[in-house]
């Protein structure tokens, strides 16, 4: 069970759990760690009130149960998430700001419910340690003092029974605390420095630089040809510009945005766009191409990757594209959720040679740099 109802009001701004770290969000590293790990049955998320599309953005594709909505406390959190996985015997509670779940410490933990009813991972205080109030105060000593981190085992009926044993008008800092104030003995085991919490700025930089450390760079190429039919305009890039002439195809046409799908694929080695969205699927019929970018982009994030650049050239005689650039860049750019300095677009002519040079229809080519993490079949190899 991942608590992620939490506000973000330290990072201002987005939820640090949707806060994204290397292609991925906080949130979508911390379900896959936990999935991943063939002790863990399933994945229960507890989001915050009103975060239901800034949770189906952070999760892409990955099939979970409905998330439930928390409280205005974490403890309050807790017991809706306990609600929600009755049919557990046992429930690993975790804070999704600690993203980066070593299976070790799973291991360790679940060992550890074979004789007790809870258990939480530690990790020794390596620094002096001293009270401070206008200035520094006594020193505290270090022996017997331990940092608690999540995830968090518990029986399951025995933790819920604690958390209902709680006063209400009272916040507990962690589930341990609950179990301990109830009676349960609380048993400890090693924990990992991975699992340090994401608090400030500083601590979001740190990760990414850790993760982008063991990515690798691919590059994907797209072509794409569409001829002209009748019309008054046509679609380019995501814009609708007005023109003499229409572009044929299946769904709009955008020859751009087709080429730029291609190329993203090609990153991922997941085909071409024909593949995913052919033309004899009437469901494509006059489809918007932004459509096939977002499907794109998420399959790229989906697999733990960043897009890092994507360069566009459309190749026509007509329209000019000129006075529509710098508007297309950025409407790719919002496609992509990307800076505009990451997006590319340029055009040429083919000096009115071959069937662009007629006026025949418009060509383009796309090249996308993404970076991906390193398989371990790669990595092996």
């Amino acid at each position: 069970m991942i608590v992620a109802a939490g506000s973000g009001t330290r990072m201002g701004g987005l939820p640090k759990q949707y806060r994204m770290i290397a292609g991925r969000s906080v949130l979508a590293h911390a379900i896959d760690r936990l999935a991943a790990h063939p002790g863990v049955d399933t994945v229960q998320v507890v989001i915050g009130a009103g975060q239901h599309e800034l949770y189906r953005a952070a999760i892409g594709d990955r099939a979970l149960p409905d998330p439930v909505e928390g409280g205005a406390t974490r403890r309050e959190s807790v017991l809706a998430g306990l609600a929600a996985v009755a049919t557990a015997d046992r429930v690993l509670i975790h804070d999704a700001a600690r993203p980066f779940v070593p299976a070790g410490v799973i291991d360790r933990l679940l060992a550890a419910l074979d004789t007790t009813l809870g258990a939480v991972p530690v990790l020794s205080v390596a620094d002096s340690l001293a009270r401070i109030g206008d200035a520094l105060g006594e020193a505290v000593p270090r022996e017997g003092v331990v940092r608690v981190q999540t995830p968090q085992a518990f029986d399951r009926a025995a933790i819920l029974a604690a958390h209902r044993a709680w006063p209400v008008d009272r916040d507990a800092t962690d589930d341990a605390q609950v179990a301990r104030a109830s009676g349960l003995t609380v048993a400890a085991v090693a924990g990992d420095a991975a699992l340090d919490k994401l608090t400030f700025p500083a601590d979001f930089a740190a990760a990414d630089d850790r993760m982008t450390r063991t990515m690798i760079a691919r590059t994907g190429m797209g072509f794409d040809v569409h001829a002209f039919c009748e019309g008054d305009r046509l679609w380019l890039g995501g814009l609708e510009i007005p023109h003499d002439r229409g572009l044929a195809g299946h769904s709009d046409a955008d020859v751009a945005l087709h080429a730029i799908v291609d190329a993203l694929l090609g990153t991922v080695a997941d085909g071409d766009i024909g593949s995913h969205f052919p033309p004899s699927d009437p469901r494509w019929r006059g489809a918007a191409s932004d459509r096939f970018v977002v499907y794109a982009r998420d399959l790229i994030r989906a697999r733990g990757g960043i897009i890092d650049h994507v360069d566009c050239t459309i190749i026509c005689e007509a329209p000019k594209v000129g006075p529509h650039r710098d508007a297309i860049r950025a409407r790719v750019a919002a496609m992509l959720q990307v800076r505009e300095g990451a997006v590319s677009i340029k055009a040429t002519t083919t000096e009115r040679l071959g069937f662009t040079g007629r006026r025949e229809g418009i060509a383009a080519q796309a090249v996308a740099t993404v970076r991906l993490p390193i398989d371990t079949d790669e990595t092996a190899a």
